[in-house]
């Protein structure tokens, strides 16, 4: 075996090498091109990857530290099924890489893995073309680099994740090849459960375009392919069974947590148009990766060219042409109907980076056109200077036609590169074809030709990411690092039970994952969509399904609730009971004295207490008091007076009021003034009418010297104006940026009483349980006085189990949303243990079906004994 494996080395190094540089150092010089290397003042992060995949990454590199459990984070929001996280966003097999990377020099680990990640897609395809197509050995190299390099996987470049996809897509067809012609699953079996593991989300993709593929090929020979239905299936299903470890886990997870279905409300896709075809085949074309897109199917001219040839050479059976030809329908009728394309996207509309599958009509371009070249002779010159031709003179049509509403973002120079690189391609084989180069010289011109248009169209890719998105500074990133990570580890070393954290001036929403410490925010697609749902309805915004939820703009009673022990923060909180410990940088560590520990005993009357419906001050009045057995009220609301205004027009109405500027691009500056009782925690209560019309508005404001700034539709409703141990008069300035208008509900000045509020904190600080909380566990003891509920603010998962000295008891849920559990009169210790819904099963299938496919395999090889009939004596006839 190994002599065989360095014979092929040996013998084909030179394309490898080639298929997987090329691709690789394209991107080098690109990146270069516009300010990305290692150690860059600008980082390879763009749109997501900065405040999720930068995060998840270096959370990854948590756990490969020892510092977090694979299966359990205290750190996403108030707690989450890493597993889940993983499986998602993390499953590659270039992650473990962030190993040798410090947390602070994350965006370097994303860029070797972005480019080894290109780099392995080219190899991979060039594994595909060697096994599949006779043609020269340089000319697989010539599919596999536009194949890397196509349009969906450079204009999507920074969504890491997908990448992994582009590499196992080929193994998946190469592995159907082999099943079906050489009666060899293995490659198939591998190839799927890896797929499936590294990203369950483009896995599916994936899998139903293999399906379909396995099915069109089964019917281009069906007397033969037709013995290979049962040997496909067993393969798929086993390695899909296999692949559950991981997979499992997060279905169960995205069951309970994950997006609702979309609702199909058009036929037609939005934005798309008649020309979307031809337009995305153009070189250098980039319209968005935002909403409004259309699909991403470049893949290079050449490939199309003999994609063409396919179709148009009588060589290729007409059977077959229309068997693939229907895979090609069927993805086109996909990007233009609504149904057809909610399916592909397992029927959730996806949140921009729109037409996730799109990436299959490029690959499927690239796999007809080398079966395409396999069948170009040199008498077919006519056939294939008509072919390009046609291809010239369609391009040519759509520029001259088409609408300037739908395709105004496609600069004439993208149609004159096209025609350009269509009359270089059709010179070379003429040539060629009139035997004035022979084939080997042609293979290198097109190899040249092909890395220079890929070269050409992927820096039009990028370059559009950084404009449409930008790559954001790594500065951003990095240099508040060190001070962060300063002041969390001083609270690690100064606590030995469980307490949470926020920054008030995070990096991004997902810092806690990544600093290690538990907090509120989180941005992620693996969330516990119903803790955070009670968490909205307690302050915290998290609208919709709970894809975000952020900790700035509530009270102190949720401070102290969720255990808040810490903030950080540039400057002065000004929140009663917070107290400034440490400093470093520009960041201060300010610690709160009325934070709650993870658990605290109430009575079973808890689960009676009162959410008033869409209004969050009652809710948490009424859940303080049931904890607290209090009857405290704890706000009042006060009506501030407007005593300035630059660029702004007022404009009441009966429930709202309307901020309209003067001057466009400018702030709108609201400055309000209100007389503040003692011993009062103040708030601005700013409500929006319609979140939808303020994607883009911030509100910043500004009281006492500091200044805190917030995206208004992100963050909640109470804007902290100060904490006031005598009668005040408070004056404060509000300025809104971003949209024309901003609409609320009347604002009004919430009072805090932070006497009645310290009573109450006291009272159940006093029926607290300090329970530590490490890996996937949290233990401590806990005293009641009589027959009692421990309520935690652990979010419920039905992966938790508990027991009580030792026993399992039954977890009960407060609210559809947090762990707590019946306690008897007494002292008991606690213990919380996780893991993952569906882990079990998933291990179990994971080891019976690799288990399962080894005795198939194994079975189906085993030579069969041949049955020899005995010898018989001929009768002589007389």
């Amino acid at each position: 075996m190994k002599k065989k494996i360095h014979a092929f080395i040996k013998e084909n190094w030179p394309y490898m090498t080639a298929s997987f540089f090329i691709p690789f150092f394209v991107m080098v010089i690109i990146y270069l091109s516009i300010g990305i290397y290692p150690g860059s003042s600008r980082s390879v992060m763009a749109s997501d990857s900065f405040s999720q995949f930068s995060n998840f990454h270096a959370s990854f590199n948590n756990v490969l530290h020892g510092k977090q459990s694979i299966f359990y984070t205290w750190n996403a929001s108030l707690g989450l099924n890493y597993l889940s996280l993983i499986s998602y966003y993390l499953g590659g097999l270039f992650t473990p890489l962030v190993l040798f990377f410090k947390n602070q020099n994350i965006p370097d680990a994303l860029y070797l893995i972005t480019l080894l990640k290109i780099g392995s897609a080219g190899l991979a395809f060039w594994v595909f073309a060697r096994n599949t197509y006779k043609m020269p050995k340089w000319g697989h190299v010539m599919l596999s680099i536009p194949y890397a390099l196509m349009s969906f996987a450079t204009a999507h470049s920074e969504i890491i994740m997908w990448l992994d996809a582009f590499t196992y897509l080929p193994l998946v067809i190469l592995g159907i090849h082999r099943l079906m012609d050489q009666r060899k699953p293995t490659l198939l079996f591998v190839s799927y459960m890896l797929l499936f593991i590294s990203n369950f989300y483009m896995g599916f993709m994936i899998g139903v375009f293999s399906f379909l593929y396995f099915i069109v090929r089964m019917l281009t020979n069906w007397k033969v392919y037709k013995k290979r239905i049962i040997p496909y299936g067993i393969t798929s299903l086993l390695a899909g069974g296999a692949s559950m470890i991981l997979v499992l886990p997060a279905v169960l997870d995205l069951r309970a947590n994950g997006e609702t279905l979309s609702e199909v409300t058009q036929f037609k896709t939005e934005a798309t148009a008649f020309w979307d075809i031809i337009m995305k085949n153009m070189i250098g074309v980039y319209d968005t990766t935002k909403y409004g897109s259309i699909p991403f199917i470049y893949v290079g001219l050449l490939p199309l060219i003999f994609c063409v040839f396919y179709f148009v050479t009588r060589e290729i059976p007409r059977k077959n042409k229309l068997l693939f030809g229907s895979l090609f329908i069927i993805l086109i009728a996909s990007f233009y109907i609504t149904p057809l394309n909610l399916f592909w996207h397992g029927m959730h509309a996806p949140n921009m980076f729109l037409f996730r599958y799109s990436f299959l009509f490029s690959f499927l371009v690239v796999l007809l056109a080398g079966y395409g070249f396999e069948k170009f002779k040199t008498d077919d010159l006519g056939l294939l200077t008509g072919s390009t031709i046609m291809l010239i003179a369609v391009f040519a049509l759509a520029e001259g036609t088409k609408d300037a509403k739908s395709y105004g973002y496609i600069p004439i120079s993208a149609l004159i590169l096209t025609l350009v690189f269509l009359f270089l391609y059709l010179a070379g084989i003429v040539f060629y074809q009139l035997k004035k180069i022979p084939m080997h010289y042609l293979i290198t011109l097109l190899i040249l030709l092909v890395s220079a248009e890929a070269f050409i169209n992927t820096n039009a890719m990028l370059k559009g990411i950084l404009t449409d998105w930008n790559y954001a500074s790594r500065s951003l990133y990095s240099e508040p690092y060190p001070s962060i990570k300063k002041l969390v580890d001083k609270t690690k070393k100064e606590n030995d039970t469980f307490y949470r954290l926020e920054n008030l001036n995070p990096v991004s929403s997902n810092d806690s994952i990544n600093y290690g410490y538990s907090g509120v925010s989180l941005f992620s697609s693996i969330r516990n969509r119903h803790s955070s749902s009670y968490l909205n309805d307690l302050g915290f915004r998290s609208r919709g399904t709970g894809l975000n939820i952020r900790y700035p703009n509530n009270t102190l009673l949720m401070d102290s609730l969720v255990g808040i022990k810490y903030n950080i923060s540039e400057s002065d909180p000004l929140k009663f009971g917070f107290f400034q410990t440490d400093k470093a940088g520009k960041f201060s560590l300010y610690e709160n004295s009325n934070s709650l520990p993870l658990g605290f005993l109430a009575d079973k009357d808890i689960y009676k207490v009162k959410q008033p419906a869409n209004d969050n001050l009652s809710s948490q009045t009424e859940l303080f008091n049931a904890l607290s057995d209090q009857k405290q009220n704890y706000f009042t609301f006060y009506q501030p007076t407007i005593i300035d205004k630059k660029n702004v027009k007022i404009e009441q109405n009966a429930k709202s009021v309307t901020y309209r500027e003067l001057q466009n691009n400018v702030a709108k500056d609201i400055t309000w003034t209100v007389d503040v009782p003692a011993n009062t925690q103040a708030y601005l209560s700013l409500f929006p009418t319609d979140f939808g019309q303020l994607e883009s508005s911030t509100a910043t404001l500004s009281v006492n010297g500091t200044s805190q700034k917030s995206q208004i539709n992100i963050t909640g409703q109470y804007y902290n104006i100060g904490y006031y141990d005598k009668p005040t008069t408070v004056t404060f300035t509000v300025s809104f940026y971003g949209t024309t208008t901003v609409s609320f509900m009347e604002p009004k000045v919430v009072g805090l009483d932070t006497t009645a509020f310290e009573q109450s904190v006291q009272a159940i600080q006093d029926k607290g349980a300090d329970l530590t909380a490490k890996g996937r566990k949290a233990v401590g003891t806990v005293t009641a006085d009589k027959d009692q509920v421990l309520l935690t603010s652990i979010p419920y998962d039905k992966g938790w189990k508990a027991y009580v000295d030792g026993k399992k008891v039954p977890i009960e849920v407060f609210k559809k949303a947090f762990v707590s559990i019946p306690v008897t009169q007494g002292e008991h210790t606690i213990e919380f243990v996780y893991l993952p819904e569906g882990f079990l099963p998933g291990v179990i299938l994971f080891i019976v079906c690799i288990g399962g496919f080894v005795v198939y395999v194994r079975v189906t090889n085993k030579p069969k004994l041949a049955l020899v009939k005995p010898k018989t004596r001929k009768r002589r006839i007389r």
